[in-house]
Order: structure tokens, then sequence, then C-alpha cells
């Protein structure tokens, strides 16, 4: 039988990636869909904070009521951060509230490394902590959250380490949306390097291989990963 002929290579998935990597994209993409911790609904689109329309929806905390999946996504994490950090180039794991608390302490345990978490804010009363665990002068940090979108919660993290005298150079998410380059450019530009398991891009090939799509959704999801900001424009209410 002829080979099939792959899909077109996005840009997010064109960037250079380790075998390994390609491999730990896909396998969190299923784990995604199979866990229906992704939605696609361009008939009736989502609505961010920020008022972007999109035909793509994704919880990430839906994955801690799934151990089995958990696991392996926290083995790979491990495995990612290793990888581009080093062996002995951490101190410590610390997770940006509320939904990277979780999944920083299940890194921080593979890693045998203390966990913090930060708060988005001081709490306001008694110590008006804004880190919460001991955080050592420069003590070296990787910052964990659940995902990176179109936000500037994790350049208020970073910003917070630093002020309490933490060294970072490495954030961590287990999905990256992929599609906003402000988010990767803004943590650049603050030095800051983002590890991701896998983008919106792995997940719309791996539900189209596993037709997940009803007729007409991918090409319509394809398009808003394309160009979010036209595809939202053209389904303003």
């Amino acid at each position: 039988m002829p080979t099939p002929t792959p899909p077109p290579r996005s840009p997010e998935r064109s960037t250079e990636r380790s075998i390994g990597e390609a491999d730990a994209a896909e396998i969190t993409a299923r784990i995604l869909l199979e866990t229906e911790s992704v939605l696609f609904r361009p008939e009736d689109p989502f609505t961010f904070t920020s008022g972007l329309r999109s035909p793509v929806y994704i919880d990430c905390r839906r994955l801690i009521s799934f151990p089995r999946a958990r696991k392996k996504l926290m083995d790979m994490a491990a495995e990612l951060i290793e990888r581009h950090s080093g062996f002995e180039s951490l101190d410590a794991i610390a997770g940006g509230e509320t939904a990277g608390i979780p999944f920083a302490a299940w890194i921080a345990d593979r890693l045998s490394l203390p966990m913090l978490y930060v708060r988005k804010q001081p709490k306001g009363f008694g110590r008006n902590a804004q880190i919460e665990g001991e955080l050592r002068d420069e003590a070296r940090i990787l910052l964990v959250e659940d995902l990176a979108s179109e936000g500037t919660s994790k350049l208020n993290f970073v910003r917070a380490i630093r002020q309490a005298g933490g060294r970072i150079d490495h954030a961590f998410v287990i999905f990256n949306y992929g599609i906003f380059p402000q988010i990767e450019t803004s943590l650049s530009a603050e030095g800051i390097r983002l590890l991701a398991l896998a983008t919106w891009w792995d997940v719309a090939h791996m539900a189209e291989r596993l037709g997940r799509f009803a007729p007409g959704q991918y090409e319509a999801v394809e398009s808003f990963l394309n160009d979010p900001n036209a595809w939202s424009k053209s389904r303003a209410r």
C-alpha cells in the first residue's frame, strides 16, 4: 500500500523538537482528548476573559482526576525539564496559584526537590506573603502552571519569585496554546524559557487522526489556530 501523505506542518509543529519531545506531544494530546480536557465547538464558540471568541477550550484541571494519565504526564514533564534545565540546576519547584499547585507538587516529588507556591497577590494579612514555603536567597526556581494562553500571570509569578530573592529562567506548562506568540516573547524578554508538553496544533492533528471532529470542525479549528483574532472577529456577536 502507498504511504499516506502526512498533514501539512503547522508553524508550531515545525519548530525543532527531539524525537522524545514529539512522542510526548502526541501522548499528551491523546490524554487530553481521552480525559475530555479539550472541547471543540466552532458552531457555538467559547469566549475568553479577553473577549476573544474561540472554537476550542481546554481545562487542564480535569487531569487531576485521572491518576494514570497524570502520572504519565508528570513523568514526561520531569524528563522534559531535566533535558532543558539540567539535573542539578534547580533548587525548588514553584506552582502558580491555583491550577499550577498540584502539578508542581507532583513534579517536585519526581525531581526530589522542595515545593513552593506563588500567590497571584500577597494575601494581605499575617506575614503578607506572596510565596508560601521556604524560598532561600538565590534559590534556582522552576515555575509550574497548567497552561499558557494569552495572559500575563506567569510574568506576575516570575517577578514575585525574583523580588523574594529567587532566581528563575525556566517555566513549565502542560499545555501551551502555541498560537499567541506574545506570551513567549514577553517571557523571553524577562529571560524565561517556556517548556510545554503539547500545543493546540498537536491536539488538533491528533483529534483529526482519531476521527474526533464532526464534518467541517477541523477546518474551522485550523482557521482559528492560523489567525485567532481574524476568526474571532468573524464570529463577533
